[in-house]
């Protein structure tokens, strides 16, 4: 089974801004512990999936924002 890439362009930039942002959170804010860990694992995901280009949320809602080569 491929995985087709389905993250692309803009949507791949703010994936890593709000990525990094939410990491950046989870360090430096004084909330709950368990906000911490939401923050990192949502900044996480979202820059792995950036960076693989490939997002399963997407896929089951049938989102795709990377272009299509001719």
């Amino acid at each position: 089974m491929a995985i087709t890439p389905n993250v692309g362009g803009l949507d791949k930039t703010l994936r890593i801004i709000a990525g990094i942002a939410l990491i950046a959170f989870a360090v430096l804010a004084s909330v709950d512990n368990v906000w911490k860990i939401v923050a990192g694992l949502v900044g996480a995901v979202m820059l792995i999936t950036a960076m693989v280009g490939f997002c399963p949320l997407n896929s089951l809602l049938g989102i795709n924002t990377r272009r299509h080569e001719a």
